[in-house]
């Protein structure tokens, strides 16, 4: 049984993709420029993985007070109180950093004695401390584990394909995480080892996405051999348009129950994940096409030269 709605999706297309990519260009470099400055003077929201401090789920017998909470924290004489709902109306996430020269472990049973105190009938669920080295291997750790990702991918591409191909996806790549790690800046949501996790995700379907455009390509290249690149690159693009709507529409339908409904514990996670994808499928038709344009590609002399047929209505 076919989805319905595919039915509106034009069967043929003749898009002119190359040429909106000076645009493009422009407006990718602006966009990169622009997280690159944001992550350096305002940095990203990190969370308790990678900024060390104490986080603690409490549920109170009637709604959670969150104000109240955000005044008592700070008299507690902690540092970066951070309070937020957290699923239920009488639940909510507490996150705080000990004082200077106390012992963490301490510092959440003093802190857990007291809103005990201050509050009757409230109940501790998950609780949470790292400390500022283990976070700070945990930061540089997920760093690089991006970096390998991606020089493994490069690898990967220029083993199947061409150095050009390799060096436009990996700079396609880069340009979806700085974007991804941008608009997380400009938000200031919640940049914890989940959003590693997210972001090795995003690089994985964007990886998938170009290695699909780049067969398509790969195969017109061999049928097509005198018709100019920038030819090539229209036809294989319009062939698979309708497949990259229908797979980039179904997963953000996937995500986006969880991003509305999930919660503040998941939207940092569905929110970089749907973003990414997002990104991807843009920087598949605008970055690494275009690099391989400009770089050119080499044609095998032992195939058959086909001239392209124009479609049918």
């Amino acid at each position: 049984m076919r989805w319905p709605l595919i039915r509106f999706l034009p069967s043929h297309t003749h898009i002119d993709f190359v040429r909106a990519a000076p645009i493009a260009a422009i407006i990718s470099a602006v966009l990169v420029i622009g997280s690159c400055v944001f992550f350096f003077t305002h940095g990203l929201n990190l969370g308790i993985d990678f900024a060390g401090g104490t986080q603690i789920e409490v549920v109170t017998p009637g709604p959670a007070p969150l104000a109240k909470f955000r005044q008592d924290l700070a008299r507690y004489g902690l540092h970066d109180p951070q309070v937020q709902g957290f699923g239920a109306p009488n639940s909510a996430m507490l996150r705080f950093k000990p004082p200077e020269g106390r012992d963490a472990n301490q510092a959440t049973a003093q802190v857990k004695a007291r809103l005990a105190a201050d509050y009757p009938g409230v109940q501790f669920k998950q609780e949470a401390t790292v400390g500022p080295k283990i976070s700070g291997e945990l930061f540089q750790g997920g760093f690089i584990a991006l970096g390998v990702a991606v020089l493994l991918m490069l690898a990967y591409i220029w083993f199947r394909f061409q150095l050009q191909f390799g060096l436009g996806a990996v700079i396609a790549l880069f340009h979806d995480v700085i974007l991804t790690i941008g608009i997380l800046s400009v938000l200031q949501i919640e940049f914890s080892t989940t959003s590693i996790a997210a972001l090795l995700t995003v690089i994985g379907y964007s990886m998938n996405e170009k290695v699909i455009s780049f067969d398509r390509l790969r195969e017109n290249l061999r049928k097509y051999k005198t018709t100019p690149l920038r030819e090539v690159i229209n036809l294989s693009e319009n062939e698979r348009l309708s497949r990259t709507l229908i797979t980039g529409a179904s997963a953000l339908l996937a995500l986006s129950g969880t991003l509305i409904m999930g919660g503040p514990a998941l939207f940092p996670l569905v929110f970089t994940m749907a973003f990414g994808i997002v990104v991807g499928t843009y920087s598949s038709i605008y970055v690494a096409l275009p690099v391989i344009l400009l770089w050119g590609v080499k044609r095998g002399d032992d195939i058959e030269i086909i001239k392209p047929q124009p479609a049918r209505p």
